[in-house]
């Protein structure tokens, strides 16, 4: 009999360290304890996404997230079946999109900027997990991130993090922090926390 695997939504805002964080968390699990499935999976085609007053893609809109599929397929994991979703290349078109297959397991994570906000993702949820950093820390973050590591120009990164992301940041992401059952600091490090969920974690799967 299929048993309901325990189900995390992490969040936080923008260069929180919720990628470093979910690397260090399905680390401390064999893989097949454990499935992530992402919100970046589920963004909508670039010509279905929205501009700004200045012509500029904004894919930091929770309408640009195609949240339904996303919902149907947390669901149908929880029920036991195998989902499978083509990858999202983040409009590169010199790669070539794998088909990533999702298994269901005993704990399955959720992951994105919305998964609060999405209230037919939020309902699926069983524990809401929050990481949070100072502004001035998430900003140096994806500074270095976008313009050292991707090659973006500073121009382009500190004006869509000032029109985009910050906006995004305070509207839709910060508002359900007090929806949070567990919140992680991730101004210098967070090992305590990762400490803490893993160990709540183990003690949700049953051998």
């Amino acid at each position: 009999m299929h048993q309901k695997p325990f189900i995390v939504g992490i969040t936080g805002g923008s260069a929180s360290g919720k990628t470093t964080f979910l690397s260090r968390l399905m680390a401390s699990f064999a893989p097949e304890d454990i499935c992530l499935i992402s919100q970046d999976n589920y963004y909508l085609d670039r010509d279905k996404q929205l501009v700004d007053d200045n012509g500029i893609h904004n894919f930091d809109l929770p309408g640009s997230i195609d949240s339904a599929a996303y919902a149907h397929d947390i669901l149908r994991l929880s029920l036991g079946d195998t989902v499978q979703r083509k990858e999202y290349t983040f409009n590169n078109a010199s790669v070539i999109p794998r088909i990533l297959e999702f298994k269901p397991a005993p704990i399955v994570v959720v992951e994105g900027i919305f998964v609060f906000y999405f209230e037919e993702v939020a309902r699926l949820l069983d524990l809401k997990v929050y990481i949070d950093a100072k502004e001035y820390i998430k900003l140096q973050r994806r500074i270095i991130r976008d313009k050292v590591e991707r090659g973006y120009d500073l121009d382009d990164v500190l004006y869509r993090y000032t029109n985009h992301v910050a906006p995004t940041y305070e509207k839709y992401i910060k508002p359900f922090k007090n929806d949070a059952d567990v919140i992680i600091p991730n101004n210098r490090h967070f090992d305590r926390g990762l400490e803490v969920l893993v160990t709540y974690l183990n003690s949700k799967i049953k051998k």
